[in-house]
Order: structure tokens, then sequence, then C-alpha cells
């Protein structure tokens, strides 16, 4: 009996062990999978898409190829290279290949293209373009490939040495973030042949082609270019442009709106119907307005004509139209209320339907028929695969279900507030993992970068951690966002810091009116334009008991020449020495930084070429001039967007430091 009851006991206390979930820590980091690209296979069958997943021996982020059934029963890991990455899954149309790309075994380590046939065998690179490849899609008798390679100059050293050659420099637009310098550099087009590998560039000039689209026919591509004018590198004027697919063919402007017609920076190409006759596109505003414009879905006949605006009354951003089988219908992604959302409409216009109902983000989807698998994610679920089918909608992929099966997690809400002139804003909070109603919580605003991009409902690990660690948090969609279209994006045209920022401080009176924010415990933080947003709050108000300012620009005026947006500096600002005061007046936290009071945390990135780190040193040395304390940490050898594990983690637990150092000894207080 004694020995009955101590196994009872165990039995017990291992089911209670069991049911016992985590919270979660930043190591979980490292436990989480990205999942991106889903590609429904010609027949149907099957779904390709992209899992990404953490090296800790490499220290960096590697993906591969999986492939799941579509009645879910099965699911396989195609590419299996423990220290390289393979990416952009593509079915060729007789579904005998599955193409990637992928730098292993290049020396140049680029992305090169390469084909697994599914009959068996190993994957085999098809090219070796020195500087690789871009993108690429099949032609639709799978005999061809379009592909975009990035045209480089080969030579790295001085002839004899292993001494880099000078740079040179004659180019308007001559640095990005990532690409580093730009000199002789282009993207252009080129059509292998699969089954010779041979391949032929399609159209000649300085110019640059990107995001190529075939015919139905195979005789045609599409791309976008910017090629109105000689000297293209000084606006952002996009075009769509159709081409023979052979060599040294003359491309045929398809649109002339003076603005960015299918903007490169979506990423998604423009496509035709499926009898020809017309091009789907997402249209721009005018160039004046840069990124503050909304993008709305067009239909443009190839032969020339008049675009159609679909969307015209719908003031959202659209991005990845796709056409129905029938060509009767126009699918694509809208940007709307702090959701991604799945889209339908006909291409005679009228009413907009949503494909899949909910609370969520969808930041890709793939057609075949009435079957959509789309990439989708929630503030309680990592990105995973959903479909749609004739049966309904269901998860597909289950990459982190044992991860979320053993951890807890906080609520995240959507909530409104008012901002001080009276406007609405929407936003988030997420409460404490502890919350207990009728307490008060510190409390990190934090303010999204862009600015015209949204918070929206996925996935922010960062939050949960926050919550993990005891703290609440808000984080709104304020004007100069791009949650409830143009006029709401364009406020803050020339005039940063100013109703922004009194929308995001609305959010954090809203949670001290409803008692969950500690108004004597507050901390503010961001990245990028959120750094910016950060400076911009700590000089306006002294509520906030710490700051944590990543990537962010203080002095205007040190941008112009030094990062990436020389076009949007002119067409929003002017040019310094024609309208210093513009550059001024929005350059208050360092002209102003005797007024800041804040404990702030300062980081950057070497090489950043988005929002250099002399921007931070700057406000970094007026604090440390000072006397207010301040501390700043650098990352070396990384971009605007850190790639390193290691050192997310590491920005992750000095956070969390800085929040607990000047957050959590006044909570023990009150």
């Amino acid at each position: 009996m004694k020995n009955n009851f101590c196994l009872l006991c165990i039995f017990i206390t291992s089911c209670l062990h069991a049911q016992t979930k985590l919270p979660i820590t930043i190591a979980d980091m490292d436990s989480i999978r990205d999942i991106t690209d889903p590609q429904i296979s010609p027949d149907g069958k099957w779904v390709a898409y992209t899992v990404s997943s953490t090296n800790l021996k490499t220290d960096e982020a590697t993906s591969d190829i999986w492939m799941s059934g579509w009645d879910g029963n099965t699911a396989i890991q195609i590419t299996q290279t423990k220290e390289e990455s393979e990416a952009s899954p593509r079915w060729s149309p007789d579904n005998k290949y599955l193409s990637f790309l992928s730098s292993r075994t290049d020396s140049n380590e680029a992305d090169q293209l390469w084909l697994l046939n599914r009959g068996g065998g190993e994957a085999k690179k098809i090219t070796s373009f020195f500087g690789g490849i871009e993108e690429y899609t099949w032609s639709p008798d799978g005999k061809k490939i379009a592909i975009i390679a990035n045209v480089v100059d080969t030579a790295k050293y001085i002839p004899g040495t292993e001494t880099p050659i000078p740079i040179v420099i004659d180019r308007f637009y001559f640095k990005e973030d990532f690409s580093g310098y730009l000199g002789k550099e282009r993207k252009h087009l080129y059509v292998l042949d699969v089954a010779t590998n041979d391949t032929i560039r399609i159209v000649d000039g300085n110019y640059e082609e990107q995001l190529p689209s075939w015919s139905p026919d195979g005789k045609s591509i599409a791309f976008v270019s910017k090629r109105a004018r000689e000297d293209w590198d000084r606006d952002n004027n996009f075009d769509i442009y159709v081409a023979e697919a052979k060599p040294h063919a003359t491309p045929r402007q398809i649109t002339t709106n003076q603005g960015p017609d299918n903007d490169p920076s979506y990423e998604f190409p423009p496509v035709w119907s499926p009898d020809g006759k017309f091009i789907a596109y997402t249209a721009g505003g005018p160039l004046k307005l840069i990124y503050y414009a909304t993008q709305r879905l067009a239909v443009v006949p190839v032969e020339g004509g008049i675009p159609k605006i679909l969307t015209a009354d719908y003031d959202r951003n659209i991005w990845n139209p796709q056409w129905s089988a029938d060509g009767k219908e126009i699918y694509f992604i809208a940007e709307d209320d702090q959701n991604l959302d799945l889209d339908k409409v006909a291409i005679t216009g009228g009413t907009i339907q949503r494909i899949l109902p909910g609370r969520y983000t969808i930041y890709n989807y793939s057609l075949n028929g009435k079957k959509v698998a789309a990439q989708y994610t929630t503030p309680s679920l990592p990105g995973e695969i959903l479909i749609q089918d004739e049966k309904g909608i269901r998860k597909l992929s289950h990459q982190n279900d044992n991860w979320l099966s053993s951890h807890q997690f906080a609520t995240t809400k959507e909530f409104k507030s008012t901002s001080k002139d009276g406007t609405g804003i929407s936003g988030f909070m997420v409460l404490p993992l502890d919350y207990k109603e009728g307490k008060k919580y510190p409390t990190i605003l934090q303010i999204h970068g862009g600015p015209t991009s949204q918070n929206q409902n996925e996935w922010a690990l960062d939050w949960q951690l926050y919550a993990s660690w005891g703290y609440a948090v808000v984080s709104m969609n304020p004007r100069g966002s791009t949650t409830k279209g143009e006029k709401f994006a364009t406020a803050i045209f020339a005039d940063w810091g100013n109703k922004d920022i009194q929308d995001d401080l609305s959010g954090v009176d809203e949670m001290v009116k409803l008692g969950i924010a500690d108004p004597d415990n507050l901390a503010v933080e961001g990245w990028s334009y959120g750094g910016i947003s950060t400076n911009y709050a700590i000089v306006q108000d002294h509520r906030f008991k710490c700051a944590v300012s990543g990537a962010g620009i203080s002095n205007i005026l040190s941008g112009f020449g030094t990062d990436m947006y020389i076009r949007e500096y002119i067409e929003e600002l002017g040019t310094p020495w024609g309208n210093t005061e513009n550059y001024l007046k929005l350059s208050d936290p360092f002209l102003h930084a005797d007024r800041i009071t804040t404990p702030t945390l300062f980081m950057g990135d070497s090489k950043d070429f988005n929002v250099p780190l002399l921007n931070q040193e700057q406000m970094y040395q007026a604090l440390k001039t000072l006397g207010i304390e301040t501390q700043l940490i650098i990352y070396p050898d990384q971009y605007h967007g850190i790639q390193v594990p290691s050192y997310l983690r590491d920005r992750l637990q000095r956070r969390k430091d800085w929040f607990d150092k000047h957050l959590m000894k006044n909570q023990i207080k009150n």
C-alpha cells in the first residue's frame, strides 16, 4: 500500500508538472521558428514553404525548405544543410522540380538558383551569377526561368594585392542599407533555358529591371523599372514595362503614372490576367507624397490605355495582387485597422470581400483554383501556414506547436484612445502575465517604426517578454501610420514629433485612466522612427523614468547625404540650404537636448545606412555632456535590422536591465 501511495504521488506530481506552462524567456527566441513564403504545387497536393530557425553553433538564422501535404498528414523537410540557407521555393509548372535560392557552395556567398528533381537525387545548382540572384519566376511551359540578377564589378582587390579597390561614386542615390555603397551595380533581367542552362539578357541599357512576370503564352515578360528619365536615381517613378523574351528586346511602357507603380519595396510583381489581355498591379500616389501615399489596386490593358483603379474608394494600402483562375476577380492583401487582410474584388469593381475572416495578419499567400495557402500570425501565435478550400479553413503547418503548448502567454488587447486634439487613435495593450485587476503596473510605451507602417495583429516576442517580466505594454498607431488611410498618414508630413507624439502619449493616458499603468512608473522605447519618436517624447514629456532609443536620428540636418533617404528629404523637407528651417524644426531633441532629464539608453548598428550610427552618437554625446545618465550600445557589422541572434538576445537583455533598473525599484517602493 505504501509503495502504491508513493507511486500515486509521483504520478500526480508528474501530471501537475506536465500541466505547468512556463513564462517565456529571452532564450526562447532560439526555439521559435519563422514560417514564410507558402507555395501551392500545380497539382494542388502540396504546399512548399520556408522554415527559419537559429543555428546556435554559427550564431546565425538559417532557413530550410519544407513541404506539407494538403491533407495535413505529411510534413517533409526538403533541404537539410546545417550551416547554409535555402529560400524562395517555387514549383515548376509540370510539378517535376522544386527550385530555390541558396548561397551554398558559392565562392562569393551569393544566392544562386538550384533545382531539385522530385523524382529523386540531389539538388543541382544551375546559375553562377557573380552578384547572385535577386528573384526568379518560371515560364508557363516550364522550359525557361526569368531571373533578376545583381550585376556587379567582379574586381574586388587591387591586382596583386589583397587591398580592396577604391569605391568610385557618381550616382545620385549612392548608398543603401545592406547593399552598402552603390557604384555601377545594377539589377538586370535574364532568361535561363532549363535544358541547356544558357542565359540571355533581355533588355539593354543602364537602367534596372525588377519583379519579372511571364505572359500566359510565355512570349513576353512584364517587369518594373524607372526609365522615364535619364537620371533615374533621382525619384521613385517606377512604371511597368513589357518586353519580348528574347535578346536586346525593346521594352514597351505600360503605365505612365507620375508615381511608383508596383513599388518594388512591396516585393510582389505585376500579374497578367489568364487571357493575357490585362496586367494587375499597385498604383502609387504622387511622388511628392513619397511613402505616405496610398498604394491602390489597378488594372491596365497590355496593349496600352487608361488604367482602372479598382480600389479607388478604399483608402488602404494594397499589395500582392493575384488573379482568380477564371480571370473575373483579383485577390490582394490590404492593410486595414491593425490587420493585414486577404481580400478580393471583381475586375469590374464594386464591393471588397474578405477571404479569411478574423483578427490576424496575412503576410503572403498562394492560389491554386479554389485553394488558398496563407502565411499568417496573431499576437499569440508565431507565423504558420493557414489553408482554405471547399472544406473550410484550417492550420496546415505545426512548426511551433510543441513550444507553444509548454509556454504561457500574456493577453494582448486592441483598444482606443483620444488624442489631445480629439482624434481617435487605435493601439494595443499587453497585460502583465500575473495581471490582477485593480493593481497598477510599470508600463512601457513602445513606438513603432516607419513612420508609415502599423502595429498589427501579429506575434511580438518583445511584448510577450515584457509582460512575463511584470510590465504592461502600450503601443499605438499614431498619425503617420498607414492603418487608416492617406489623410491619416500625411498628417505628419514634414511635421514629425508633433501630432504623432500626442497620439502615442494618449495611449499612455488611457492606460493610466484604466488603472493599469502606474503613472509614476513609465518608460518609452522604439527603434528606427520609433527611436526618433522616443527622442521627441523625452524632450516634450518628463513623466518617463527611462527610455531606450534605437537607431534614431534627432539632428535632421546630419541625415542629408549620410543616410539612404536623399530623395525623401528633398520631397518632404526641401534642400537644407533652401529650407533650413524645415530641418531645424524637426531637430528639437538635439537642439534642445538641455530639456531632457530622462535616463536614456541609445543603441545603433555600425553598418546602418538607413539611420546611421552617427545619429545615435550625437544624442549620446549631448546627454553625456549634460550629465544625464546615458549609455550607447553599438552592434558591430550590423545593418538597420540586426541579423546575429546573439546580438538580438543582447539587445533584449540590455533593454530589460535598463527598465528593471529604473522602473522596478520604483515598483518595489510603491
